[in-house]
């Protein structure tokens, strides 16, 4: 895997390059960086911060990004299937139609996300803020909400997994 910063990943990118997969961009600065359709699949952006960053239709696949700074990102159609978003901060990142299934989002910061219609079937997002969250819409077959935070979000739980660890929309225990 070869490691770039920043920088190299900005200019190449306006230069015409979309192929960064494979690439090593932990603790890469990113704030507010423009990359629409780039192909980060399966690279490392573990720590990397992106407030504002507009990743739409990006493929992320397989991805590492956790613990990364996500807040008020666009991520609107991203491919982000079995990607690593542990501890990862997406509070009101607009992530509607983007493909989450089997992605690790556990302890997630979702608080205020759009996941309208997203993919998150499979995924396992214990411990995960989604607390005002809008859901609508949103595929959650087996995905794992244990132990998560789901106060005020608007969601459907047909096909999740959850107990009485779960904080409901309502604010009540799940059972």
């Amino acid at each position: 895997m070869q490691k770039i910063t920043g920088e190299q990943l900005l200019a190449a990118y306006a230069e015409g390059r979309r192929d960064f997969s494979q690439v090593d961009l932990s603790q890469a600065n990113l704030f507010e960086c423009s990359l629409p359709e780039i192909n980060l699949q399966d690279s490392d952006l573990s720590a990397a911060y992106l407030p504002y960053a507009n990743l739409s239709r990006a493929n992320l696949r397989g991805a590492k990004l956790a613990g990364a700074q996500l807040g008020n990102a666009r991520l609107q159609m991203a491919n982000l299937c079995q990607t690593n978003l542990t501890q990862a901060n997406l509070q009101h990142a607009e992530l509607w139609q983007a493909d989450l299934s089997q992605a690790d989002l556990r302890q997630a910061k979702l608080h205020g996300a759009d996941l309208q219609q997203a993919d998150l079937s499979g995924a396992d997002l214990s411990g995960a803020d989604l607390s005002r969250a809008d859901l609508t819409q949103a595929n959650l077959s087996g995905a794992n909400l244990r132990q998560c935070n789901l106060f005020r979000a608007a969601i459907s739980l047909e096909a999740a997994i959850y107990d009485e660890t779960t904080v409901l929309p309502d604010g009540h225990r799940g059972s």
